[in-house]
């Protein structure tokens, strides 16, 4: 094992989908680790992250914890911004008074989304929302940590929470007969616990700046959504529809395919396709 991961890891948001699936692969793998999430640390007590930190002396700090609620967002951006930006920045310098790695996980929204190819980590950034902005944010100050690494996922998700996945079989089993979906929206659906161990991997390879990781492919809200209910065996009929038919508070990126290449070169290997996380996804029992 890699001395990056012979130290302590601390895990913020560890009671969120991407926090549990970093904790169990943490455990598979025999790696030390704390995970803490609102309940007992918050990130935006610059006092509290430092005391931690410092008592923990850890190796790399993970940090997982987010304001999520990307349409809340855009009325409560200030809320938005303690934790995805100004909180970023307590972690990095509490990181940097014991030598630790941050690594901060980002997000597809900090790009505009109207390109015609798979987003690279040197492409011009460009927020439309107020979760980019703020995402763009905690990005900015994580630079400050002078060991980092900021890891741009997108569409996640995984056990123990509120998912796409989870809301079309929700639909499912409350007996709808149509679903409307949006198919004007192309990205990455990511499975928490492929993205929990290419994160653990790029720290075992010492990795630093920005990375995109995401799993292989690419899909529509509403490809994904037929892939959902195929596997599921569900007859439903899923209907295509616009975004502008399907309004919401903040505006998302038309297309925020993420290029891996960097990911691939690091790591010598890609992420597995997203039709084979949906089905892995798909085999654990109560996968809510």
């Amino acid at each position: 094992m890699s001395s990056e991961l012979k130290g302590n890891i601390l895990i913020t948001g560890v009671h969120g989908q991407l926090g549990r699936a970093l904790a169990a692969a943490c455990r598979d793998r025999g790696i030390e680790f704390e995970g803490r999430d609102i309940d007992t640390l918050d990130i935006g007590d610059a006092a509290a992250v430092t005391d931690w930190i410092d008592t923990s002396k850890p190796s790399t700090v993970i940090n997982c914890a987010a304001y999520t609620a990307v349409d809340d967002c855009e009325t409560d951006e200030q809320s938005a911004l303690k934790i995805n930006g100004t909180a970023v920045g307590h972690i990095a310098k509490a990181c940097n008074t014991v030598g630790a790695r941050l690594v901060q996980i980002s997000t597809d929204y900090v790009f505009e989304g109207s390109g015609d190819r798979p987003y690279r980590e040197d492409d011009p950034l460009a927020p439309i929302s107020a979760y980019g902005r703020t995402k763009l944010r905690g990005e900015e100050m994580a630079l400050n940590a002078r060991r980092h690494l900021v890891v741009r996922t997108a569409w996640l998700y995984g056990h123990g929470g509120r998912n796409f996945i989870e809301a079309i079989r929700s639909q499912i089993d409350s007996g709808a007969e149509t679903l409307r979906v949006v198919a004007d929206q192309h990205g990455g659906p990511t499975y928490c616990n492929d993205l929990a161990e290419a994160v653990l991997d790029l720290v075992e390879a010492d990795a630093g700046g920005i990375v995109h990781a995401v799993n292989t492919g690419e899909t529509t809200w509403h490809g994904f959504a037929v892939a959902i209910t195929s596997r599921l065996g569900s007859k439903i009929e899923v209907l295509p529809v616009t975004s502008s038919e399907f309004p919401r508070p903040a505006p998302r990126p038309a297309y925020s395919v993420l290029d891996t290449s960097r990911l691939a070169s690091i790591l010598g290997r890609c992420m597995p396709p997203w039709e084979d996380a949906l089905g892995r996804y798909l085999e654990v029992p109560c996968a809510s």
